[in-house]
């Protein structure tokens, strides 16, 4: 079974992408798709999937190009990657083995082969159900976001190599945020999660918070540009 897997698909075209979202969704599997290299960074970086799914041809970059870089970022290295492409001839094959990718699929394929692939990397890999939430837990005690890096466990937090002292209630905001970039989350909901239910009916002492921690990591705290306002909604964290 694949249920439970989380999958990056980076591919540009249309049809095949939805084909294989749809597909693997009836599986089991959560599906984050992107059409070019630049999105499929974003959701690498915002979802720590257990398998990338990549088009060797794409507009903005060359896949095999992505999958370097991919294997030499710490947090990324070990996920399993599946390459797709249009080409055939053994030497792109190889070169796409040799890059980093844990298998190659040539178009056209069949969606019942993509499957049992997928099976067959997850268990080379070691990445099977039963260790997902190892390490997802793992990759989610770091996260990194443009020049601003957080270390869960630790405690502590850079902007550009530097060092930001932040206060327990500041540092749980900003984490929690940094780790869902793009949810708006309403100052109950902030206040409950990082203060406990008994901060209930102080929503609007997270303002004083969020104006703190704006001090420290933006760089014009009067034009935030990483903690932005909702107007009637609350707050949301941008990448």
């Amino acid at each position: 079974m694949l249920q439970n897997y989380r999958v990056v698909l980076i591919e540009d075209e249309e049809k095949i992408g939805q084909m294989i979202k749809n597909y693997l969704e009836k599986e089991g599997m959560t599906v984050y798709w992107g059409r070019d290299g630049a999105r499929g960074k974003e959701l690498m970086k915002d979802h720590f999937p257990d398998l990338l799914i990549l088009d060797l041809i794409l507009p903005d970059i060359d896949g095999l190009e992505l999958c370097r870089k991919l294997r030499h970022c710490e947090k990324s290295r070990d996920i399993p990657v599946i390459m797709l492409t249009a080409r055939s001839q053994e030497t792109d094959r190889v070169l796409g083995l040799e890059t980093g990718a844990d298998d190659y699929i040539t178009k056209p394929f069949s969606l019942a082969e993509l499957a049992a692939r997928i099976r067959a990397v997850m268990r080379r890999t070691g990445n099977q159900e039963g260790e997902q939430e190892n390490l997802r837990e793992k990759r989610d005690k770091f996260v990194l976001r443009g020049d601003l890096e957080i270390d869960i466990d630790s405690h502590y937090v850079k902007k550009a190599k530097k060092e930001i002292i932040l206060t327990p209630t500041e540092f749980n905001i900003l984490s929690l945020m940094a780790r869902h970039p793009g949810r708006v989350f309403s100052r109950l909901q902030l206040l409950e999660s990082c203060l406990g239910e008994a901060y209930s009916g102080y929503e609007r002492s997270i303002d004083t918070h969020i104006r703190n921690l704006r001090k420290k990591i933006e760089d014009d705290p009067a034009h935030p540009t990483r903690i932005v306002t909702v107007f009637g909604l609350g707050y949301k964290f941008i990448q």
